[in-house]
């Protein structure tokens, strides 16, 4: 199989890195900056495009992968599905070309699939699995923070597209953690929101939210989103009359309150955690490996669903919304 992936940037080049080790795909790459062309064909060996209709035109492309800024996604998946390749896109952060979109992948008979790391994590996918277990009603308290700077330390938070109020910082957190929670927890019924911006940072929307969050499963929870806690921050507490669980972001942190004994207990897993540096700790490469792996999957097997979709997507985009109003 022939796929195009576009933009070459720290994703691009992760997605090309786990990609690759399908066997039987050919990665070609299209990136409008010279110096990333030149960068990828050096360390992996493909084929740079200067534009998905020379790659077409040139290749038998049949998919695609969309590592480009969020506000640029709608158009280059229009572009994509046009060319009747089946699409990959990382989070959207905004719905524009939704509807569209989804109307032509559906009319082509293309997949249209999208990125939703979390939900291919093993410890996610674990707490979700508990919580639906669970016999009783559940609280929780989740904070993620990190400041803003040190996302990308090599370059400036200026640069990207965190410092655009509408694919901001806060609102990528969001994006990234309430699909995998209403997954666990439910639908989101009512929400409230207390929001500041606490730092100098040269940005111009909140930094720091506390959010309240009712889910129709009767689940109620406190999101705390910033990018200003200067140690990196990821941690949740899942509580009930039945279940209590922990996790500090990292593979080897998720653990079950033995209720009986009355001692925590570490929940392991068998396949090892890759990390790449440069990244804080919460950050690893197993889930990116496993969506591609779902998104071949669906290529190949029609009946095949996905962890997350677009109309899924719309929801959580329209809670966002709210949130940040």
């Amino acid at each position: 199989m022939k796929i195009i992936v576009i933009g070459l940037g720290s994703m691009g080049k992760r997605r090309i890195r786990l990609i690759s080790e399908h066997k039987d795909v050919e990665l070609f790459g299209i990136d409008s900056q010279e110096a990333r062309c030149a960068e990828v064909k050096e360390k992996f060996g493909i084929t740079c495009y200067n534009s998905i209709d020379e790659a077409c035109n040139t290749q038998n492309i049949e998919a695609a992968i969309i590592c480009t800024s969020p506000l640029s996604h709608a158009s280059i998946i229009k572009e994509c599905l046009e060319h009747n390749l089946h699409v990959f896109t990382e989070i959207n952060l905004v719905q524009d070309g939704y509807d569209e979109n989804i109307t032509l992948a559906k009319s082509k008979g293309k997949v249209l699939f999208l990125s939703s790391t979390f939900l291919y994590r093993k410890e996610t996918q674990t707490i979700i699995e508990k919580v639906h277990e669970a016999k009783c009603s559940l609280n929780y308290i989740y904070h993620v923070g990190q400041y803003l700077p040190d996302w990308h330390p090599w370059e400036s938070y200026n640069n990207y597209f965190i410092s655009n109020p509408k694919t901001n910082g806060c609102r990528e957190i969001m994006a990234i953690d309430l699909p995998w929670m209403v997954t666990a927890f439910g639908a989101i019924k009512d929400v409230k929101v207390m929001k500041s911006k606490n730092t100098e940072l040269n940005i111009f929307y909140n930094d720091s939210y506390l959010i309240m969050l009712e889910h129709e499963s009767g689940a109620k929870g406190v999101f705390a989103v910033d990018v200003v806690a200067r140690k990196p921050y990821r941690h949740i507490d899942v509580y009930g009359e039945q279940l209590q669980l922990s996790w500090n972001g990292t593979v080897d942190s998720l653990n079950e309150f033995d209720i009986e004994n009355k001692k925590d207990v570490n929940i392991t897993f068998d396949d090892a955690s890759e990390h790449v540096e440069g990244y804080a700790a919460f950050i690893t490469e197993n889930p990116y490996r496993e969506e591609l792996n779902a998104y071949l999957k669906q290529i190949v097997d029609s009946s095949f669903t996905p962890a997350w979709d677009f109309e899924k997507d719309k929801a959580v985009l329209d809670i966002i919304d709210k949130i940040e109003a």
